[in-house]
């Protein structure tokens, strides 16, 4: 079962029915039991990085607990960006800190928040992203970017390079929305359901 981590962020029932349409059986919880007991974990968010707050004061320690456990996690969107040391748009809300950096909000020079759909630069040995070529369209939408760095696995330019999919031993993040990208999209969730 894939825990479908509820922290009061956005986007959990496209989140779902993505994983459902992958006849993936998938669970919506804030309950720490069900986390722990859970074989994967996907933490979905759309919004403010303060929704993260949340996350940090109910379901932090029974997440970590499962990333250091080995098990698949898949940050997605403000979910990914809890994965670095935190973000600019609450400098007083730390994220997990697993990945180094922090994000940032796009340059003035660019239309932001980012929303649409814009092409990955994929870089070779991701096993999310196996099978999903360079040049692939996903859709966006969002205001913060985070860092390229070296367990970046594919970057898209919007104002500059950023980590559009990160990726480290169990713990993966995507920029992007999966759920809401099409075949490539679907690509990708079906590689995290199969690992």
């Amino acid at each position: 079962m894939i825990a479908i981590v509820d922290y009061g962020a956005g986007n959990i029932s496209s989140v779902k029915k993505a994983l459902e349409h992958l006849s993936v059986d998938a669970q919506v919880t804030s309950d720490p039991s069900v986390i722990s007991a859970a074989q994967k974990l996907v933490t979905p968010g759309v919004g403010h990085f303060t929704r993260c707050q949340s996350l940090n004061e109910h379901l932090r320690a029974p997440v970590l607990d499962a990333i250091k456990s080995g098990k698949p996690f898949l940050g997605i969107c403000v979910g990914m960006q809890w994965l670095f040391a935190g973000s600019t748009e609450a400098p007083k809300t730390p994220g997990a800190g697993l990945f180094p950096g922090e994000c940032s909000r796009f340059p003035a020079s660019v239309k932001s928040p980012h929303v649409g759909w814009n092409q990955l630069e994929v870089r070779p040995g991701s096993r999310l992203l196996q099978g999903v070529n360079s040049g692939a369209f996903v859709y966006y939408t969002h205001s913060y970017r985070a860092p390229v760095i070296a367990e970046t696995t594919a970057c898209t330019n919007y104002g500059g390079m950023f980590s559009a999919a990160v990726e480290r031993d169990n713990i993966f993040g995507v920029q992007f929305h999966p759920e809401k990208s099409a075949e490539a999209g679907l690509k990708i969730l079906e590689n995290f359901c199969a690992l």
